[in-house]
C-alpha cells in the first residue's frame, strides 16, 4: 500500500511538472517572439493550415500559429497578474473577517455575497467599461470578481487555527498578533493560497478572452486570443474555419493544462491525500 501511494504521488508530481513545463514553454515562446513573426503578407492572406503555416494565415496574411502563441502569452500574463491580485485581496478580506470583529465579519460576508450574486462576466464588463476598458480595466475587473471563494477559505482556516492550542499558548506567552500571523497562520495558509491562485488562473484566462472577444478588454491591435476569435467571425461565411477553430482549441488546451496543474497541486499539498 505504501509503495502504491508513493507511485501515485510520483505520477502526480510528473503530471504537474509536465503541465507546468508546457505552460512555461508556451509563455516563453510568446514573450520572446520577434515582431517580424507577427507581420502580415497580403500575398499569403487566407491560406489554410499547412507545413509552412501550422494554423494557416488570416485575412492580412499573418501567421496564425505565431499570433496564437503571442495571444496565449498575453492571456497568461493577464491571468497571472489577476490571480496574484485576487489572492492578495482574498487574504486581506479573510483575515479581516476572522479578526474577531463581528462588524468586519458581517461587512466582508455581505460584500462577498454581493460580488458572487452577480455573474462574473457581467461584473467584469461593468468594471472594465467604468475604467475606460484597456488592460487596467480588464485586470481590475477580473481581480475584483475572483477573490470571494478564496477569501471564504482563508476565513475558515484562520478561525480553525485560532482555536488551536499552540496559538492560544503563544498568546499567553505574550506573542503579538503579527508574530502569530507570520509563524502560525501563514505557513498553513500558503499552500492553500498557492493552489487557489493556480485554480483561479484558468478562470482569469477565460474571462480575459471573453471580454476581449466582446470588445471591452484589450485593444484591437493586441494579438490576444479573444481578439483573434472576434476577427475570425467575419470570415466564417467565406469558409475560413481555421482562424476560429485552431486558436480556440489552443485556448481550451491551455485552460485544461492550467486546471490540471491546479488539481495536481491541490492533491499533492493536501496531507490527507498522502494516505489515499
Amino acid at each position: 500500500m505504501r509503495r502504491r501511494n508513493g507511485n501515485r504521488r510520483t505520477e502526480l508530481v510528473l503530471l504537474a511538472a509536465v503541465c507546468a513545463a508546457v505552460l512555461a514553454v508556451a509563455y516563453g515562446l510568446g514573450i520572446f517572439l520577434p515582431a517580424e513573426a507577427l507581420e502580415g503578407n497580403f500575398l499569403q492572406a487566407g491560406q489554410p493550415p499547412s507545413l509552412e503555416h501550422f494554423f494557416g494565415t488570416d485575412s492580412l496574411g499573418r501567421d496564425l500559429f505565431w499570433r496564437t502563441l503571442k495571444g496565449l502569452s498575453v492571456s497568461m500574463a493577464v491571468g497571472i497578474a489577476a490571480s496574484l491580485v485576487s489572492a492578495g485581496v482574498a487574504v486581506l478580506a479573510g483575515l479581516a473577517a476572522a479578526s474577531g470583529s463581528k462588524i468586519a465579519d458581517a461587512a466582508v460576508g455581505w460584500l462577498t455575497d454581493l460580488v458572487m450574486s452577480v455573474p462574473h462576466t457581467v461584473l467584469v464588463l461593468l468594471i472594465s467599461f467604468a475604467l475606460g476598458r484597456g488592460l487596467l480595466g480588464l485586470l481590475a475587473g477580473i481581480a475584483a470578481t475572483h477573490w470571494c471563494s478564496l477569501a471564504r477559505l482563508v476565513r475558515g482556516e484562520v478561525l480553525k487555527l485560532r482555536a488551536c492550542h499552540y496559538v492560544a499558548l503563544s498568546r499567553r506567552l505574550g506573542k503579538s498578533g503579527g508574530w502569530i500571523l507570520i509563524h502560525h497562520l501563514l505557513p498553513h495558509l500558503l499552500p492553500q493560497l498557492l493552489v487557489g491562485m493556480v485554480l483561479t488562473f484558468p478562470h482569469a484566462i477565460l474571462h480575459e478572452a471573453s471580454i476581449s472577444f466582446l470588445g471591452y478588454g484589450l485593444p484591437p491591435e493586441q494579438p490576444a486570443i479573444g481578439i483573434i476569435l472576434s476577427e475570425s467571425l467575419r470570415y466564417l461565411s467565406a469558409g475560413m474555419w481555421w482562424p476560429a477553430l485552431l486558436p480556440g482549441a489552443a485556448l481550451v488546451l491551455l485552460v485544461l493544462l492550467a486546471d490540471k496543474l491546479g488539481s495536481c497541486l491541490e492533491r499533492l499539498l493536501d496531507p490527507a491525500s498522502a494516505q489515499e
